[in-house]
């Protein structure tokens, strides 16, 4: 009797040792590390392929290819893709929110910054928009002098939600031939385009 009575505490030591073991080795073993997600479902540390661009929406992309336009009387280039309509004088180009005029008017003479003042101001601010001036100035591009007005406007409202957009605008008038080219060009404020737009109003010239 004694010697099954050390049998089976034996036996129960040898369960208590394995149980013991088992308890120790399952605490030294490391949990796996949890992984850290983003409110969007993208782990921690790489880019959301869902995240808004950062950049403003008016902003023309530095990849953006630019092609001649060419009329009867001039030449220009414009940003290849943007959507063309042709005006009664002229031509524009759009793409999103930004936007390239040109038209040709008779002139009698060659504008200057103090006509500028006096008439295509008054006439800017009485098409509406809340129209805010800028600067006007006289500066050399490539295809000659042309007079520069730089100010802001309200953009048209959009035909489908109604929203109107604050625009940054250029307005270069160009003369020669007997005639005067303005060339307008257009985008949200605070855009970053001014490469685009010298690069376009630089490449005005006369045929």
């Amino acid at each position: 009797m004694v010697k099954k009575l050390y049998i089976t505490a034996g036996l129960l030591a040898g369960l208590v040792s394995v149980t013991a073991c088992s308890g120790t080795q399952a605490a030294l073993t490391p949990a796996a590390p949890a992984m850290s997600v983003s409110t969007a479902g993208t782990p921690a540390g790489e880019p959301d392929p869902n995240a808004t661009e950062s950049s403003p929406p008016g902003d023309i992309p530095d990849n953006t290819a630019f092609v001649p336009y060419r009329a009867k009387l001039y030449e220009i280039k414009v940003p290849e893709g943007w959507a063309r309509t042709d005006l009664p004088a002229g031509a524009s180009f759009t793409d999103k929110l930004n936007s390239v005029k040109i038209e040709l008017r008779p002139a009698a003479s060659a504008p200057t910054a103090e006509t500028a003042k006096q008439k295509e101001v008054p006439a800017l601010q009485s098409a509406g928009g809340n129209f805010t001036l800028k600067k006007i100035e006289t500066v050399d591009r490539k295809g000659g002098q042309a007079v520069r007005l730089v100010y802001q406007v309200d953009s048209p409202p959009n035909p489908v939600t109604g929203k109107v957009i604050r625009d940054d605008a250029e307005r270069y008038e160009f003369s020669g031939n007997g005639q005067e080219a303005v060339l307008t060009l257009t985008g949200p404020a605070g855009s970053d385009n001014v490469d685009p737009w010298r690069l376009v109003s630089d490449s005005f010239t006369w045929l």
